[in-house]
Order: C-alpha cells, then structure tokens, then sequence
C-alpha cells in the first residue's frame, strides 16, 4: 500500500508545524527572562527541525499541488496546531475570533480546491 504524495506532505506539515509554533511562541513563556537573544537563538535552533520537515513537505506536496493549494493546506494546519498550544500550553482563553479565522480557513480551502471538486 502506497501512501499519497497529498497524505505525506500533510503529515510532515503537521509535524513541521508543531516545531514551527514552538519555535515562534514557546520562548514566551519558558525563556521570558531571559535576554531576547537567547531565545532567539533557541528558537533558530527549533525552526532547523521546521525546516527539515517543512522543505520535503512542500516538494513532495508540490508534485500534486499548486503551491497554492499548498499554501491554503499551511494555514489551516498552522491555525490546527496554533490554537490548542495557545489554550493548552500558554493558557492563553478560547477566542471566537478563532472559530471565525476558521471558518475564514474553510472557506480558502474551498476557493483554491473547488475547480478539482466539480
């Protein structure tokens, strides 16, 4: 069983994002006393890992993708792991707005997908 280029570059995106997000947010709270040059050196050093993964995402993705469609596929997993590191990690409160960047989200999906749907 062979598993879809689409499935793959999804996967690694995930991943990538997961690094990505500690990357950007994590030093907020385990590195805020510390001088900002540190956690951006930290956070370079995480956003490597991002970057192992996020490069192959997007060239396998882009075998069967427009870069585009891969785009769109970024954002929602970016906002997929974003909000429950904001809640779950930071503690940071549930937002509507999120519910709405969402929906906003769904409806690029259908935008850049749609002339592949009918």
């Amino acid at each position: 069983m062979s598993v879809s280029p689409v499935a793959i570059s999804i996967g690694l995106l995930v991943c990538s994002n997961v690094f990505m997000t500690f990357a950007w947010y994590a030093h907020l709270k385990t590195m805020n006393h510390k001088p900002w040059v540190i956690a951006a050196l930290v956070s370079w050093g995480i956003a490597l890992f991002e970057y192992l993964l996020q490069v192959p995402a997007n060239r396998i993705g882009y075998t069967v993708l427009s870069v585009g469609q891969l785009k769109v596929i970024q954002e929602v997993i970016t906002l997929s792991v974003f909000v429950p590191f904001a809640l779950f990690y930071l503690k940071e409160p549930l937002k509507l707005d999120y519910v709405w960047a969402a929906l906003c989200l769904i409806g690029a999906v259908y935008f850049v997908f749609r002339s592949e749907m009918g």
